[in-house]
């Protein structure tokens, strides 16, 4: 047995089940739920924003999300197979021609949106 197949085989209990993270792409606007651990008390923290950059696969699969607070953006990664995320909701699909959003980063103002997906528009393959 190589040394991948065993990983795989380690890896393979801690990846989350298929049906639990839905299907993201570049463009979307999330809710990520997150665990947030405060000394002994354990809440749940909704951060909500545009999904910039995804890297990675299987165990290793991040996500980055940004959002403007009070004017300042504010990017979070988030490990999508960590037991701290506790669910992520798809609330607005966006058309983007990019595989990642860093432009975003540049813009002020009405530019920073994105334009909305118009499902069923395209041929999808």
């Amino acid at each position: 047995m190589n040394r991948s197949k065993i990983l795989e085989d380690v890896v393979a209990g801690q990846v989350k089940p298929e049906g639990t993270v839905p299907q993201l792409r570049v463009g979307d606007t999330l809710d990520v739920h997150y665990k947030i651990i405060e000394g002994d008390k354990e809440r749940v923290q909704v951060f909500q924003g545009v999904l910039i950059a995804q890297k990675g696969r299987g165990i290793n699969k991040m996500i980055t999300v940004r959002r403007i607070v009070a004017n300042e953006g504010v990017e979070r990664i988030f490990p999508l197979n960590s037991p701290r995320v506790e669910k992520v909701d798809v609330l607005r699909r966006a058309e983007v021609r990019r595989a990642k959003l860093y432009y975003l980063r540049d813009r002020q103002g009405k530019s920073r949106r994105l334009r909305e997906d118009r499902e069923g528009s395209k041929a999808k393959a």
